[in-house]
């Protein structure tokens, strides 16, 4: 597997598809670029699931999340288009990423964004 930034998340089958179970990624190092000043942004990416038959495999995950380091977005898309390719890779029971934004100008941005439905 490469060490370079990418889109493709690498995922494994659920070791316990038949059991609802949470699965939490903590991410406290995420950077991105404003999309209008070109300045670097960092967040607290907080990632939880429930697997159905899929799980996300964790150094692609990483990557991927590096993946942003040179793109410009919003903190809303940033934080949707995440919670979109997970569950476009893994169709899960139950997704949910918080992107908590450190300050910028004063002020803190926290984007919640969710998929399915928790059982």
């Amino acid at each position: 597997m490469s060490t370079k930034p990418s889109k493709e998340i690498q995922t494994f089958s659920n070791p316990k598809p038949g059991r609802p179970y949470h699965i939490e990624f903590d991410c406290p190092e995420f950077t991105c670029l404003c999309p209008l000043t070109g300045q670097p942004d960092f967040a607290h990416i907080k990632i939880e699931y429930i697997p159905k038959d899929l799980c996300v495999e964790l150094k692609s995950l990483k990557l991927y999340l590096w993946s942003f380091r040179d793109e410009g977005a919003f903190h809303e898309k940033v934080t949707n288009d995440i919670v979109d390719h997970i569950a476009g890779k893994i169709d899960p029971i139950y997704l949910k990423v918080t992107g908590d934004f450190y300050v910028r100008g004063g002020i803190t941005t926290i984007v919640t964004a969710e998929h399915g439905k928790l059982p």
